[in-house]
């Protein structure tokens, strides 16, 4: 199973310090847990880096360390502080302070680091963590009068403190001279003797005694701490104004940024003036925290592309609009980026420098999220149920929030669609009983509050009978009634409980569970209120109970016993006990597709996959930092599942690894029957596995009613859909259907909300600018949260004109929201005439406005006339003199007539130049440069949609190979018209047969083959790979139409002794393959001692060898020749790594081709024509080049290699060659690389750094690379970098 998706959480509005930076990294945090994200130099983007969660209760602060960017420390509700280091992910080291919870932490750096914090009155505690000390108070600060809010160490090291009160006042601390306690306390403002609390305060970083006090009433001060004297009073622009975080602009010297209260205005101040420089209003919500700091110019400056890729962080309507021309224009703002996070838990990085949001997510959940279910009709959306009250929605495809519930229920528990196309969601909740919310009207329907006071913890919609709702709850009940509140049953309880599901075979069937540890079925239909069945055999209580959507009478139950049971209802028996969890079991879910797979959350943070047919564990994923509680299952998609986790994330998963063998199946063309069958077949321990459920039901009526004869091109692509992770790959079949020459009229409605083909960017963006416009029709008004207003349309509208060249509907639009500047700057381009009458029209309109800009644009147009009536009108006679004098005696001529530059005789064609090479040529480096950025992204899918928008099919197919989508690769290479790029298809189909050799599908390695032409080497190379008894390797030659192995033995020896090099093919095949080895090492060797050999001199023989079976190799009469093999494929797989990009492993391989050539090491007297002098060179040359491209990125100045290194460089990229396939050449990165999660930490056996994303395991057990390491390195060298001579098979 692997994630292909993350939703991340918001950030706590409880808590002040929650928001902490460092360097290029910036971390906030929800309630449990801590997000981290990193600048990626790859990217210039910031890109989530690391989930941390280890408190057990809420997060109350969290501090860098000032001088060690991997060093970071968090507090929380459990009384325990945690140093993490960053960089690996983990705590360092941990402390319990039994007495209360600290509330606020610093960092003291005098003499001996120790990390220090505070609650309540104090004390300062003290933990000298760098010695292994012990907690203990600080001898001063201690005994305060009033709560501390806020502290702050001063960093410089200098031994001072400042403590913010409750009361308003501060307390200075200061090593070696007095301590100064609450003084200057603000007086009291209108006769209320109401405390005025310290809400924020910073150290001046280039002060040593100046420092910044916010006040909630008061409002921001300049502090001298020295003489603790405020001496800057800095005033708000109005009374609704107020402050609510303040932070240091570290690019910019002694300015400053606070963020509203009320709302989400950003004001940048001088500490020179009172009053603010600018305002900036980022959002609608008032701000919570706010840090800045400064990131690398060359960095922020080199982005590629201004539209953010994240999937899980985008810009939402809620934002406000972009400041106005004239506010940009009146003060430039220093570099740097603003982390904003706001009262709703929104959280927002700000761009200074280009005035814009890097990202900004809305709504995130910021407390734990119990539940999520698809939405049954529209598989684009989720929902989601948490412990912040409320219910959310979100689009699958850009993890983006749709729609919010109105909140403020306690706990929401459980929720359930209404079936159909309702649009409704039920929900359970702590006090406020369970409810309808309407999704279209935006409001609460109905509420039901028959279990009283009591939580409601389950709901379920019945799926066939829209009418019936069931909830239970805390009550002892399960109650049953209609959705207008009419009452149907109620089923008592001997205690609480916590699970309900209707049958999905049975409308009036419904299982419980119960505390007591029971399952129980009841059946509606039935006027008694006791159950038909009562399964006994939990030993704790039973939180969740499933049905079945495949099997008839099957239910599985989840305890705290931390078992799961699977029950035939029909039998009144327990089917099989799953054991594994450590702790309590919550989530639960069946497969739709596959009748014996069932999924698991549980409180030990692991998800689960289970075989109930014997009970194995199929997979154990520890992505989830905590508790995992919600499990749902795409509707359309059945190998696709989300999760939901105390950790306050969202997760999509797939499933397509676990059924690996149905993909292939269907790639090798097998029978109907052997891919969709029934549950009764699959459910068969003996036969292979096939799909039963709802969507391979209708897609085999699909196929068996498909009229003419069915091209297996088009059934591979409906099969897409059901194993293809949601977005990309509809997006992908799309571009190939236009591709193929589909008719307009076919795409679908939202076919322009994706990637879409070239030719119909204009076409669809021009319609969408059509119906923007259409706003203009409308009477303008306020919009309310999450509408987009009239201006903004307009704004939108006008912003697709211009990219379609449509230069005066952009400044006609422009106008029409009052951006005259911006109209004016791009009017020329359309002619001089129209820049001067749009010219006219703005100096009216300024005129009009009493504006006394109007001068210039009149005098701009030559218009003296209006210009000296509006001097005369405004009573500026002056100046209506003086301008009409120099009319007179020199003459303001008006601007010439005329066109600027080429001109274009229409508006649908203003500003477009024909289509020449040179425009051709640069939509395709675009769309390249996108398609980098969604592959660095670990989005291999999208960057593929990105070629095929402009054609580009073997780029696209190569981001596929190198993203491991090598089902896709195959099936939209054969689904392209004109079998483009053969060779592609034939690269991806055979690392598809290493996966059958990896699962024993010996024949299913070879059915895949036999869909390629020319296929009979890559059987031979199978064939040879075979490890097995003599009669089903026989049996294989003879499906492959190869001799016997005896046959191929007799073969050999004929060809050898006609010195034919095929010989070694057929030894590779033969009852002696070793004698293979003995030939075609000679060969290479011997190539090899040519003074101008290359790689692909010896490429072919050394591909062959490596095919010999392992356990041959593996002999010890075979000790030179495996010797020998190891040697020349670790060297040989360097070459071939370097011409196919591959650079991440280059260095290994060569390091292991070395540590082969010692003396020492070899394991018998080797003829290779390597010395360990030699690869010692080449690996110091390609490292020096290495490190000298990285440093000239930042530094153009960088010494170069020695001439004696360059010189070795250049002839080992001379021996390596060019790459002679179709492949694009770079690293491979596969779906979910960037995706953070939790489990253990490994440290890679290549590089010694900490492994990102998917970690391979070695035959060791213990030893660990990277995935897309483990599939780069088989791909070039199929042994095992841990020297032992056992292959490598990541695929």
């Amino acid at each position: 199973m692997k994630q292909v998706g993350l939703l991340s959480a918001g950030c706590q509005p409880w808590n002040s310090d929650v928001v902490a930076t460092s360097g290029d990294r910036f971390a906030y945090c929800a309630t449990l847990a801590i997000y981290v994200y990193q600048l990626d130099r790859n990217l210039n983007e910031f890109k989530l880096h690391a989930i941390m969660s280890e408190h057990k209760k809420t997060v109350t602060a969290i501090r860098w360390h000032p001088r060690r960017p991997d060093l970071f420390a968090s507090a929380g509700c459990d009384n325990r502080l945690y140093l993490w280091d960053v960089a690996q992910e983990c705590t360092v080291a941990m402390v319990e302070y039994a007495k209360c919870a600290p509330k606020c932490i610093d960092w003291c750096l005098l003499e001996q680091d120790s990390l220090t914090f505070i609650h309540g009155r104090g004390p300062l505690m003290l933990w000298p963590f760098s010695r292994g000390g012990e907690l203990s108070p600080h001898r001063e600060a201690q005994g305060f009068a009033s709560d501390v809010c806020k502290f702050r160490w001063h960093h410089r090291g200098i031994g001072k403190a400042v403590f913010g009160h409750a009361d308003g006042s501060l307390s200075f601390l200061n090593a070696g001279s007095k301590f100064y306690k609450h003084v200057m306390r603000p007086e009291p403002t209108n006769g209320s003797e109401e405390d005025d609390p310290v809400i924020d305060l910073e150290w001046d970083p280039l002060s040593d005694d100046y420092l910044l006090v916010a006040n909630k009433r008061l409002g921001v001060r300049m502090i001298d701490g020295a003489s603790r004297t405020a001496f800057m009073k800095f005033e708000l622009p109005s009374a609704m104004a107020t402050v609510k975080t303040l932070a240091w602009v570290p690019s910019a010297p002694g300015m400053f940024v606070t963020g509203d209260t009320n709302s989400g205005v950003l004001r940048l101040w001088s500490v020179s003036k009172s009053s603010p420089i600018l305002s900036l209003s980022l959002k609608k919500m008032g701000f919570h925290a706010l840090k800045v700091f400064s990131t690398s110019p060359n960095i922020t400056s080199s982005k590629q592309s201004d539209t953010p890729l994240h999937r899980d962080v985008s810009s939402t309507s809620q934002a406000s609009p972009p400041p106005s021309a004239n506010t940009l224009n009146s003060y430039t703002l220093p570099p740097g980026h603003a982390v904003c996070t706001f009262l709703d838990g929104g959280v927002g990085l700000y761009d200074f420098g280009k005035r814009r949001w890097d990202f900004l997510r809305e709504l995130g959940h910021v407390e734990t999220i119990f539940d999520c279910k698809f939405k049954p009709d529209d598989a684009n959306l989720i929902a989601t149920a948490s412990f912040d009250g409320t219910m959310k929605v979100w689009d699958v495809n850009t993890l983006t929030a749709v729609q919010t519930s109105p909140g403020n229920e306690g706990v929401i528990y459980c929720l359930s669609w209404a079936p159909a196309d309702l649009n409704c969601i039920v929900a359970a909740t702590s006090k406020n009983g369970a409810f309808i919310w309407d999704l279209t009207k935006g409001r609460i329907l109905k509420r039901f509050m028959e279990h009283g006071k009591n939580s409601v913890f389950s709901v379920a919609w019945n799926q066939k009978d829209p009418k019936r709702i069931a909830s239970c709850g805390g009550d002892n009940y399960c109650i049953v009634r209609e959705a207008d509140g009419k009452l149907l049953q109620k089923y008592k309880h001997p205690a609480s409980v916590f699970g309900c599901d209707w049958s999905p075979n049975n409308k009036d069937m419904i299982a419980t569970g119960c505390e007591d540890g029971k399952v129980r079925v009841f059946y509606i239909a039935t006027a008694t209120d006791q159950p038909l069945k009562a399964f006994l055999g939990h030993t704790a209580k039973v939180f969740n109970v499933k049905w079945s959507p495949l099997r008839e009478g099957i239910l599985c139950s989840g305890s705290d016993d931390g078992t799961i049971r699977v029950w035939d209802y029909t039998q009144d028996s327990c089917v099989i006990v799953l054991e594994g969890h450590g702790a309590p079991v919550r989530g639960l879910l069946w497969n739709p597709e596959i009748p014996y797979l069932l999924i698991s959350g549980s409180w030990d943070y692991t998800i689960r996959v289970w075989d109930t047919r014997d009970g194995a564990c199929l997979d154990n994923i520890l992505d989830h930092g905590a508790d995992v509680y919600g499990l749902t299952s795409h509707p359309n998609r059945p190998f696709v599942l989300a999760s939901c986790s105390r950790d306050s994330t969202l997760r999509i998963w797939s499933l397509a690894p676990l059924v690996t063998t149905l993909q292939l199946s269907i790639i090798a063309r097998k029978p109907l029957e052997e891919v969709i069958g029934t549950a009764e077949h699959s459910m068969a321990m003996s036969t292979s596995t096939v799909m039963a459920g709802r969507m391979s039901r209708e897609l085999r009526l699909k196929l068996e009613q498909y009229k003419g004869d069915l091209d297996h091109n088009v059934a591979l692509r409906w099969y897409s859909h059901l194993f293809a992770p949601p977005g990309g790959s509809r997006i992908l079949w799309e571009l190939v259907s236009v591709l193929n020459g589909q008719d307009d009229s076919l795409l679908p409605d939202d076919y322009s909300k994706g990637i879409m083909h070239a030719k119909h960017l204009i076409k669809f963006k021009a319609s969408e600018a059509q119906e923007l416009e259409m706003v203009k029709m409308t009477r303008p008004t306020s919009s309310g949260t999450g509408v987009k207003g009239r201006e903004d349309k307009l704004r939108e509208a006008a912003n697709v004109h211009i990219r379609l060249g449509q230069v005066q509907r952009y400044c006609e639009l422009m106008v029409e929201i009052h951006e005259w500047e911006k109209a004016l700057s791009v009017a020329p381009a359309v002619s001089m005439d129209y820049w001067k009458k749009l010219t006219e029209r703005y100096a009216n309109f300024l005129a009009s406005e009493s504006s006394n800009d109007c001068v210039p644009y009149y005098i701009a147009t030559g218009n003296i006339q209006r210009l000296v009536d509006y001097f005369s009108l405004h009573n500026q006679l002056k100046d209506a003199m003086l301008v009409a004098q120099v009319a007179c005696e020199e003459g303001i001529a008006p601007t010439t007539s005329g066109r600027a530059g080429p001109s274009i005789p229409n508006e649908d064609q203003n500003g477009v130049a024909e289509p020449t090479e040179e425009n051709v040529q640069r939509v395709n480096d675009v769309s390249w440069k996108l398609a980098e950025l969604y592959f660095q992204d670990g989005h291999p899918i999208m960057a593929a949609c990105c070629h095929l928008a402009v054609g580009n099919t073997r780029c696209a197919l190569s981001k596929l190979i190198r993203g491991h989508e090598l089902e896709l690769a195959i099936s939209v290479g054969r689904a392209l018209e004109g079998s483009r790029h053969p060779d592609l298809i034939a690269m991806a189909t055979q690392y598809l047969t290493r996966r059958c050799q990896r699962l024993g599908k010996w024949d299913l390695g070879l059915d895949l083959q036999s869909t390629l032409p020319n296929h009979e080497d890559l059987m031979i190379c199978l064939c040879a790979r075979c490890v097995s008894c003599s009669t089903e390797v026989n049996y294989l030659h003879q499906k492959a139409g190869l001799p016997s192995t005896t046959e191929c033995t007799q073969k050999a020896q004929e060809l050898e002794a006609n010195g034919d090099v095929e010989c070694v093919k057929y030894y590779l095949l033969s009852t002696t393959p070793e004698r293979a080895l003995e030939l075609g090492i000679t060969k290479i060797t011997d190539k090899m001692c040519e003074r101008n050999w290359t790689l692909q001199d010896v490429l072919p023989m050394i591909t062959l060898l490596t095919n010999i079976r392992n356990d041959v190799l593996l002999q010890k009469s075979a000790t030179k020749e495996r010797t020998e093999l190891l040697l020349l494929s670790h060297y040989l797989g360097a070459l071939r790594a370097i011409r196919r990009g591959y650079n991440s492993i280059v260095l290994p391989l060569l390091r292991q081709s070395r540590h082969m050539l010692t003396k020492k090491d070899l394991d018998a007297e080797v003829a290779v024509p390597l010395s360990e002098e030699q690869v010692k060179n080449e690996l110091e040359a390609w490292t020096a080049q290495r490190q000298y491209e990285e440093r000239k990125l930042g530094s153009p100045d960088a010494s170069p290699p020695s001439e004696a290194q360059a010189a070795i460089y250049s002839a080992l990229m001379q021996r390596a060659g060019s790459e002679e396939t179709e492949l694009e050449c770079g690293v491979d990165l596969v779906a979910g690389s960037r995706l953070p999660c939790h489990s253990d930490v490994h440290t890679s056996l290549l590089t010694g750094a900490r492994i990102q994303g998917p970690v391979f395991f070695l035959e060791d057990g213990k030893s660990a690379i990277a995935l897309n390491d483990a599939l780069m390195w088989a791909k070039v060298n199929p042994f095992s970098p841990l020297g032992t001579g056992a292959t490598i098979n990541p695929f």
